[in-house]
């Protein structure tokens, strides 16, 4: 695919900039428009879609669908419920110096935004944040991955049936556009993919003081206890690890297992697999494959160290690896110092509760975690480790939620969206106290008359 050239990015984004100052962003009914015909444009392109996660990520169209299509769409939907009611000034207390005044926050798009996708959920996670500058009445310009290109073509072709590129515009590249997308003054990026590019990205937007929202990833922990259901914990932990070849950024990451049920759990786990996916995984019609070769061999290289006890098949001209779950994995493993963004699940047993808790503290703070146990035990997890979010006895499930806020803390995020977080994420809450004329109260200028009584009022 073809690099977007610099003088088609200044082009477009000087034009979006011009297109911002008419104002025509700022009214409720172009936003609700132009939402609707967003949904309109994925229905229409549908199986373009599909067939392109097909051809890069081998996703099933059932898959394709849950993960990524429907999600984007519910979230439209949500703003549609909702927009008119969020976009509102809305009024709140006035302190008692500050009467007869009133206090308002007002809701303003930020103005011409970035969004850069990775290659994971290529459609879903570069769509779902424009769902939200599109609520809140900004501008944007997109940037899909150029690891998928199928999608990025579809996503383009989408786009641009549905919109005038002065106002949503698609470039295409690799790391020479990345970089000359950097050096423009955005009003604010929203950027998903590692946290070592997140780096990258907050460097040069802080050339401008450019707000940024980073959804990055991490090492998210899975814990299970020995309250726990196994049956239904294995069945959730296989199927959070094998959607999208566990290529997800809150897939669990490694395992910590009470060393009284460990030996049940990953024989269960392994079995659930087995039963989602059939005796012959690589033939099943719902595993995805590895996004490129490079991805491929890393990955090997994580499987070197430990014991594989179920799993473990590679086909290189596939780009297929085998659902893997490995015992006898030390902390200082390689596989226990990267996010894997694989099908590879290290275990290691725990005898108190306090060693798993122990290890997450020690390192970055997760993107998610997930718990599996009692209610009680959950809480104290809850209480002593912290996360961008996560579940109790279940995995994933919590970006389903749009009345949830998704996102990062410390090395694996800042800033949240989905739901009104997205329409606050792309807006400037601006405050405004409104005086009246009809009376000036002295109290505020000097000489600072009755200032013993303001004293007490404050």
């Amino acid at each position: 695919m073809e690099d977007t050239s610099e003088r088609v990015i200044q082009d477009m984004l000087n034009a979006q900039k011009n297109f911002f100052s008419s104002y025509r962003t700022k009214s409720v009914e172009f936003r609700i428009g132009n939402l609707k015909r967003f949904k309109a444009a994925i229905r229409k392109h549908e199986k373009n879609i599909t067939n392109a996660l097909w051809e890069d990520l081998h996703k099933s169209y059932e898959e394709a669908y849950l993960t990524e299509i429907s999600l984007v769409t519910q979230e439209i939907d949500n703003h549609l419920a909702h927009l008119e009611r969020w976009s509102k000034p809305k009024r709140v207390h006035t302190p008692i110096q500050l009467l007869p005044s009133s206090s308002m926050i007002m809701s303003e798009p930020l103005g011409v935004s970035l969004i850069i996708a990775p290659w994971n959920y290529p459609f879903q996670l570069l769509m779902n944040p424009l769902v939200g500058a599109l609520s809140a009445g900004c501008c944007s310009m997109l940037k899909p991955s150029p690891y998928t290109p199928s999608v990025a073509r579809a996503i383009e072709e989408l786009i641009k049936d549905t919109f005038d590129e002065e106002y949503i515009g698609v470039v295409q590249g690799g790391r020479k556009v990345n970089q000359l997308l950097m050096e423009q003054r955005f009003d604010i990026i929203f950027f998903t993919g590692s946290p070592s590019l997140g780096k990258v990205v907050m460097r040069a937007a802080a050339e401008h003081l450019t707000p940024v929202v980073l959804e990055l990833g991490g090492k998210s922990p899975c814990i299970v206890d020995r309250g726990a259901d196994i049956e239904i914990a294995a069945r959730r932990i296989a199927w959070g690890k094998t959607i999208n070849a566990g290529q997800t950024c809150i897939a669990p990451d490694y395992l910590f297992v009470h060393r009284s049920v460990k030996e049940e759990l990953v024989n269960k786990i392994g079995l659930s697999i087995t039963q989602m996916h059939g005796e012959d995984i690589r033939q099943s019609a719902f595993y995805p494959r590895i996004v490129n070769t490079q991805a491929m061999n890393r990955l090997e290289g994580l499987m070197k160290d430990g014991r594989i006890v179920f799993g473990g098949e590679i086909d290189h001209d596939e780009k297929y690896i085998a659902p893997t779950i490995i015992d006898d994995v030390q902390y200082g493993h390689p596989i226990m110092q990267e996010e894997i963004f694989g099908p590879l699940l290290p275990v290691m047993p725990f005898d108190r509760i306090e060693e798993a808790i122990g290890y997450v503290n020690d390192h970055e703070k997760p993107l998610a975690l997930y718990y599996f146990g009692k209610n009680e035990q959950a809480r104290e997890v809850l209480a002593k480790t912290t996360s961008g979010g996560g579940c109790i006895n279940d995995t994933l499930m919590h970006i389903t939620n749009h009345h949830l806020p998704f996102g990062g803390v410390g090395n694996s995020g800042m800033g949240t969206y989905h739901g009104h977080q997205s329409f606050l994420a792309f807006s400037n809450q601006r405050a405004i106290v409104h005086s009246p004329t009809w009376i000036d109260l002295p109290f505020k200028y000097a000489p600072f008359k009755y200032f013993q009584l303001i004293k007490k009022i404050l």
